[in-house]
Order: structure tokens, then C-alpha cells, then sequence
């Protein structure tokens, strides 16, 4: 959430800023911030001088009691003036209900490091490996994984619906040594603490960390209660020091998890349906660090680092991209997407995004610090990135690592936690 005192301060400047994620929805909703702010700072305003005028008569009442004088005039102009801020005390709770409600939807101010522009203008940062040159036809990942018993996509549509995959024998060994090295590697060799949060959160998680109230569609929900199923374990996480106070010495706090993910994926209908490119159920494994404003810039390039690590150790070619304003997350200050290089559809794909959300989700879900003894608290910084998500890392591993045979290769790596090499043909 946008603290209202920037927008108050410079409204103008605010504006700008949102104006770069050209959102025209996102302006009309600050237009209406700074029109409750202005009714709402009138409210309080007379109030208090009302509040003030009541001092006064009451007071005056007290003298009259005590010089044995009647104030019968004076006590009926309490009580209309008591009638009068009770009304205006309403007024200021509608007014600062409505403001809350346009905050909760207002996007994040990106930082001044973001390229400018809609997806076409994002920036690659770097890339890293070569793709990989084939002597035959490569195949897409939908055909390796089908032929080598990897997945049964269309019983998983069967047992619950399209985009719902079904991993099977080396194909669900393979999702679980995915797993196992990730979390291995970012609480052995980048010190993060691993967590197993609930599957299911509360609205207030969710309005925490940005789904909520904007993103409601893109959720599954529970029936007669109000639990979500988690889109990521960003919600859990960065939620489990909501509404706290920390100490300074205990930041950076850095957490990690391996748990499922659920997105409807509102309005995606048709794009990218084959295989497991764009699925509804998913596994990621899920890096959270909560910092110091000061540190903010530098731990996102820590965190960016850390997804890195991991494609770069599964020897999968990838390039890191930096978002443009026009395409950056509704709660993301900045974001770097690592895109890998799926050898068989010939094409970049998404796998980790790394984003700093300044005080954006601390605001939301009331995430502070005192920065020493006595003093004031201040609101963390909080920053996640997926460490990686499983689907399209899974999609790169087979297409880059196919054989002419029709076996595929594993990274030495991966290879402790499979328990072989090579993915084989069923004979």
C-alpha cells in the first residue's frame, strides 16, 4: 500500500509515477485517493474545532455549576454540538473505509531503475550458457514426457481438469529432486531458513501481500469459508511476521519453501495450453527476505542471485530481464524475470521472477522494525523471488537435454537426487 502522505505531499508527483505503468485504471483511482483525502483532512479538521468549541462550553457549564448560575442554553448546545460530531465521527469512518478501499487497489510506485514501456521494452540484463545445437528435429516437451512416462497429462485433466498435470513414476521422482537440490542448495549454501507453510491462507495473507482485494479471480477459494488456496508461497511466508515488530539485529530474515501453487489464471484462457507451460496446479520453490529499507536495492540483486544459482547448477541456459514499467507486477517496485531457453518450442520462458516490493506489502500487512532500542518503528522491505518454479524448469531440462535415442540427459547435479543420469525410453 502506498503511504497517503507521498500521495498528499505531491499529488503531481504521484502521479507521474503511476503514470508510467500505464494503467489508466490506476490514475482514476488516485484521482479518487486525493478526493477522499482532501474531504477526509476537512472532516477532521472540523471536528476537532468542533471537539475544541465543546472544551470550551463544558468549561463554561463547570463555572456555572459552581457560581450556582443556570446554563440550561449552554447544556442544549452541548448536546446539539455532541449530536453534530457524532455525525461527522460517522462520516470520517465511511470516508476512511472508502479510502482504504481505493489504497488496496492502487499498484506500487515503481523504482527509477525500471526501463520505461509495455513488455516490448523490457530489458535483458545478462544472459547466461549457450542453447543447444541439435543434429535432428527436437521435440517439444509434451512428446519426451509422454513417451518416457513422465506425465499423463490427460488423466490429470480426468481427475480434475485441464492444467492440472499428473507426474508419474520418474517424472514425479524427478519433481521431488527438484525439490530436494533447491532447498538444499538455498538453506546450505545461501542461508535461508526453510519453512512448510499452510496450503490454504486467510483474506488478510492475501490483502498482505497484494492478490487481495484486486486479483480475487485469479484464486481458488473455498467453499463457506473464507480460505484460499495459495498462488504461491509469497502469501504464507512473507505473512508470518505480519502485524509484528522486529528487532533490527533479527533482519535480513530470509525464508524459504517447497509447496504447491493454484492460479486460475483469469483471462489466460487459450495462450500456451499444450503441456506444462501455463498449468493451474504447480510446484515452486519459494525464496522470501525481509530487510532493511536501506538495503533493499542490494538484497534484490542477492535474491536475483540466488535464483541464478539454481539454473546455472542445472546447466540451463537463461537470460535475466528487466521488466518495464508497463509490465511490472501490481505490487512489484521492480521485478527481473529469469527466462530459460526451451530447446524444443524454440523459445524463452519464464521460470523465476525476482521482485523488491519496497515497503509496499509491509505497509499492508503492518511488518516493522525498530531500527534501534526506543526508536520509532519503521517498515521492512520485503523481497521474494521463485527458487524456481518447477513446470518450465522442467520443460527446459527435457527439451535442452533430449537425445536422438529419445532419452534425456540429466545435469550431474540433479543426478544424486534422481538417481540416474539419464531419463530413458520405457522398454
Amino acid at each position: 500500500m502506498i503511504d497517503v502522505r507521498v500521495i498528499r505531499r505531491d499529488p503531481a508527483g504521484a502521479r507521474a509515477l503511476l503514470a508510467r505503468r500505464l494503467d489508466d485504471d490506476a490514475l482514476a483511482q488516485l484521482d479518487r485517493v486525493v478526493e477522499l483525502d482532501t474531504r477526509r483532512r476537512a472532516l477532521v479538521t472540523r471536528v476537532e474545532a468542533l471537539q475544541a468549541e465543546r472544551n470550551a462550553q463544558s468549561a463554561e457549564v463547570a463555572r456555572h455549576k459552581r457560581a450556582g448560575t443556570p446554563a440550561d442554553t449552554l447544556l442544549e448546545t452541548l448536546k446539539a454540538s455532541a449530536e453534530s460530531v457524532r455525525t461527522l465521527e460517522t462520516d470520517l469512518r465511511d470516508i476512511d473505509a472508502l479510502l482504504d478501499g481505493h489504497l488496496l487497489v492502487l499498484p506500487n510506485f515503481v523504482l527509477d531503475t525500471v526501463p520505461d514501456g509495455t513488455v516490448d521494452d523490457n530489458r535483458v540484463l545478462r544472459t547466461w550458457g549457450e542453447p543447444p545445437a541439435f543434429d535432428f528435429t527436437p521435440r517439444p516437451h509434451w512428446e519426451i514426457g509422454a513417451e518416457l512416462g513422465l506425465f499423463d497429462l490427460p488423466r490429470g485433466a480426468k481427475l480434475t481438469g485441464s492444467g492440472f498435470p499428473l507426474f508419474t513414476g520418474m517424472g514425479a521422482r524427478l519433481v521431488r529432486g527438484l525439490a530436494n537440490f533447491m532447498l538444499d542448495l538455498h538453506t546450505g549454501e545461501h542461508g535461508y531458513v526453510e519453512v512448510q507453510p499452510p496450503y490454504l491462507v486467510n483474506r488478510a495473507s492475501l490483502t498482505g501481500t497484494g492478490q487481495l482485494p484486486k486479483f480475487e479471480d485469479d484464486l481458488y477459494r473455498t467453499g463457506g469459508e473464507e480460505f484460499f488456496l495459495i498462488p504461491t508461497a509469497e502469501v504464507p511466508i512473507t505473512n508470518i511476521h505480519r502485524d509484528e515488530i522486529l528487532d533490527a539485529d533479527q533482519l535480513p530474515i530470509a525464508m524459504v519453501a517447497w509447496t504447491p501453487c493454484f492460479r486460475r489464471e483469469a483471462g489466460a484462457h487459450g495462450r500456451d495450453t499444450r503441456g506444462l507451460v501455463r498449468v493451474h496446479q504447480f510446484d515452486k520453490v519459494e525464496l522470501v527476505r525481509l530487510v532493511r529499507p536501506e538495503d533493499s536495492a542490494r538484497e534484490h540483486e542477492l535474491i536475483t542471485a540466488h535464483a541464478e544459482a539454481v539454473l546455472q547448477r542445472l546447466e540451463i541456459p537463461y537470460r535475466a530481464v528487466s521488466l518495464a514499467a508497463g509490465d511490472v507486477g501490481f505490487a512489484s517496485a521492480a521485478t527481473i524475470d529469469l527466462e530459460v531457453w526451451a530447446g524444443g518450442v524454440g523459445t524463452w520462458l519464464e521460470a523465476s521472477s525476482a521482485s523488491t516490493f519496497t515497503d509496499f506489502q509491509a505497509r499492508r500487512a503492518s511488518i516493522r522494525f525498530r531500527p534501534e532500542p526506543g526508536a520509532k518503528p519503521e517498515f521492512v522491505h520485503t523481497l521474494n523471488a521463485s527458487g524456481v518454479a518447477f513446470p518450465r524448469t522442467i520443460v527446459a531440462l527435457l527439451e535442452n537435454g533430449q537425445q536422438r535415442d529419445g532419452s534425456v540427459v540429466l545435469p550431474a547435479a540433479l543426478v544424486p537426487y534422481v538417481g540416474t543420469d539419464r531419463l530413458a525410453p520405457r522398454t
